[in-house]
């Protein structure tokens, strides 16, 4: 059986180490065993770097300790990212200034992912996003993706 792909923003690995929201850390790192297991192929863009790097000291060092435990394809930006994206802040999907989460689902499409996990719920894990993702893939006729929470991950798990 083909592995699910997973696109996994920049807050799940953010919250690998959060003890100000030790429920949502206890998620993650559930989660985190089972990529460490190899249960998941995963897909990092350039973005969730760049967004890594923007952190201070020593939680950007954590994160690249978490990172270093798994395997994940890392993708670069591409025309046909740039365009997909584009096309979700012209459809109001998300706002210009957003263009970052706009890129992180833009990737997830293009690497034909199954799911993007996160842990953003004003820009990403909300009806008007998932809604709006659904429309852009069927139009621009990609595969369809949803977009989930850690823990909704973990609870399809157990179905």
């Amino acid at each position: 059986m083909k592995k699910m792909r997973l696109y996994l923003d920049t807050s799940v690995i953010s919250h690998l180490d959060a003890p100000d929201t030790p429920e949502k850390m206890q998620e993650t790192l559930a989660l985190w065993e089972d990529i460490r297991a190899g249960k998941y192929e995963i897909v990092l863009s350039d973005v969730v770097f760049e967004e890594i790097e923007k952190c201070e000291q020593p939680k950007k060092q954590r994160m690249y300790e978490y990172l270093a435990e798994i395997k994940y394809t890392e993708t670069q930006n591409t025309k046909e990212i740039e365009n997909i994206a584009n096309h979700i802040i012209q459809l109001n999907i998300l706002q210009e200034k957003h263009y970052n989460y706009s890129s992180h689902i833009a990737c997830a499409i293009v690497r034909e992912c199954d799911f993007i996990v996160s842990w953003n719920f004003k820009h990403l894990v909300n009806p008007k996003t998932v809604k709006g993702v659904g429309y852009v893939v069927s139009i621009l006729r990609y595969k369809n993706i949803d977009i989930v929470s850690p823990p909704t991950l973990l609870n399809m798990e157990e179905l």
